[in-house]
């Protein structure tokens, strides 16, 4: 099952879609790593859409109960259309397949408080979630080792920059050559950053996540606009 604009769907089987029924040609992971072959980096429209699209589509999930989560959100589980289009996928697995099915889960995603793989929770998600898109900011992997060789998850290294007020470096490089962008990109970082606090309760609901992500691609729209009227009003010479 995958999450499509907020809308629950199945897999089903068509020719011009690959085996997992879903059209997608492939997933965020390789979208951010695998830039061989002349693939060209993600830009900053396409990761914060990304980050959109994957909110709500989590933020639906949860509409649907109190007690309903993903449970298993990674860059790996979210898949792109040919036109980058994001879906939240492996959502309903373990019903499908059984109570024995646990599914993989990668460690740098896991908030503190998951102590059992199969006991998760809405917080939890908005912790994985928060390291997705501290992924997508910072093209690291969320088990990023840096700092006096100690190993350090995704999240700390972050917040260890961030309060050495070094917050440049942070950013994958890719992401530093878009102008116009940068208030908006320190936004969401601080967005990834609340996702992804210790504590439970201090984490946003994802249905807030997903307004706020929204309101700073609205802002971020809003912004180069003007700069381009701006640079259109510039007298020739």
């Amino acid at each position: 099952m995958y999450v499509r604009y907020g809308i629950l769907k199945k897999h089903s089987k068509s020719p011009d879609r690959r085996p997992d029924g879903t059209g997608c040609v492939r997933r965020v992971t390789e979208a951010i790593w695998n830039r061989a072959s002349g693939r060209t980096p993600l830009d900053w429209e396409t990761r914060s859409a990304i980050a959109l699209a994957a909110a709500r589509g989590v933020a639906h999930i949860h509409s649907t109960g109190p007690t309903a989560s993903h449970g298993n959100i990674k860059s790996s589980n979210v898949l792109l259309t040919k036109n980058y289009e994001a879906r939240v996928s492996d959502h309903g697995l373990p019903t499908l397949v059984g109570p024995s099915f646990s599914p993989t889960r990668v460690s740098g995603y896991r908030a503190p408080e998951v102590t059992d793989i199969r006991r998760v929770s809405q917080k939890a998600d908005v912790y994985s979630f928060g390291v997705l898109l501290l992924e997508l900011l910072t093209g690291k992997a969320p088990t990023h080792a840096v700092v006096n060789e100690e190993g350090l998850d995704l999240p700390r290294w972050v917040q260890s920059v961030v309060r050495e007020e070094w917050t440049a470096e942070v950013f994958d490089q890719e992401l530093l050559r878009y102008q116009n962008v940068e208030e908006e990109m320190v936004q969401l970082l601080q967005l990834a950053i609340d996702c992804s606090a210790q504590h439970p309760d201090r984490r946003p609901a994802m249905s807030e996540v997903a307004t706020r992500i929204d309101e700073i691609r609205r802002s971020s729209l809003g912004d180069r606009q003007v700069a381009d009227s701006a640079e259109g009003d510039e007298p020739s010479l």
